[in-house]
């Protein structure tokens, strides 16, 4: 008579195995569970949960974050409210710190210990979607059985990192499923939809941080990534998203050192992203105004005679 293998079995015994580990991120976030974290997948403590006050600071540090997000979550959880998923978005900690989420699927949660004040790290929870994804700072699915707690294997996540205004990550969203009939064919329909909102989430934030400077939206080959530029009025750029930062060669982290858009994004082969989005700029600013300059240089925040320096580097000074 053949015995079926228990998950706790089959997760402890895989997270033994250095080359499971090699080949397979879910094995390794198990071996990093159980190994590193001393996890026990068969416990069934609730997931921790941090005081009122404690979540009440959280949630003050992250507060333009929270209020750029609130509409984005709503949009999406009007996308997957109705089929039994909930959305919440948490710190870089993996501390929930607000959702979205059905009256008649509130108790389901609730006993998964999905909640607001909730610690879904990996180093409490061992492999999730919330905690993997901050772990590897990478978009995640985690399905059913390919959590570490077996307690936790009815659920589906889906993750996906959010970086700051520093291209630090600062948190993840995460869409949750309790259905057992839940597919990894409808994980993968939707983690697009995460990944977007996620990076929605990112751009406004960013948006937010530099309400003062010009935002350039620049050409990057990840097309879900926020690329964007902040530059003042003397043209120099002084914040960059994180895939920015990845295009154009800057620190990948923390403040940036005020340089030169034209440095930065060069010339040298004819009109760049920057200069044909910052030249349309112009243009519609001085269509906006009937060609006043006075007019179009108030719209854009900047001087006169700054506006007339740009017109003419840019070609459009008539001469």
């Amino acid at each position: 008579m053949s015995h079926k293998i228990s998950h706790a079995d089959r997760v402890l015994e895989t997270a033994q195995s250095a080359s499971a580990a090699a080949k397979s991120r879910v094995a390794a976030s198990w071996h990093r569970s159980a190994v590193k974290h001393g996890l026990n997948p068969d416990e069934r403590r609730a997931p921790d949960r941090i005081e009122q006050s404690s979540l009440h600071h959280r949630r003050l540090a992250l507060e333009k974050l929270l209020s750029v997000a609130a509409p984005r979550l709503d949009a999406l959880f009007s996308l997957v409210g109705q089929s039994g998923c909930a959305v919440f978005l948490t710190d870089v900690d993996g501390v929930i710190l607000d959702q979205r989420l059905s009256a008649a699927d509130g108790p389901a949660f609730e006993e998964w210990g999905l909640g607001t004040g909730a610690n879904w790290s990996e180093e409490r929870e061992g492999t999730n979607g919330i905690g993997t994804c901050l772990a590897e700072q990478r978009h995640v699915i985690i399905h059913q059985d390919e959590h570490f707690y077996t307690r936790n294997i009815g659920m589906s996540c889906i993750d996906a990192p959010i970086y700051g205004a520093d291209g630090q990550i600062v948190g993840a969203l995460d869409l949750s499923s309790a259905r057992a009939d839940q597919t990894e064919a409808f994980n993968r329909l939707i983690a697009a939809q995460v990944t977007q909102t996620a990076r929605a989430i990112e751009a406004a934030n960013f948006r937010a941080a530099y309400t003062s400077a010009r935002i350039v939206v620049a050409e990057s080959d990840d097309v879900e990534a926020a690329t964007l530029l902040a530059i003042n009025d003397n043209d120099l750029v002084i914040g960059a998203t994180r895939e920015a930062r990845r295009v154009f060669g800057m620190s990948r982290t923390g403040a940036l050192v005020a340089r030169p858009a034209a440095d930065i994004l060069g010339r040298e082969d004819g009109p760049t992203g920057f200069e044909k989005a910052e030249k349309a700029a112009v243009i519609r600013a001085l269509a906006r105004a009937g060609n006043n300059v006075s007019e179009a240089a108030r719209q854009l925040g900047i001087g006169r005679a700054t506006l007339y320096r740009r017109m003419k580097r840019l070609g459009l000074d008539g001469n």
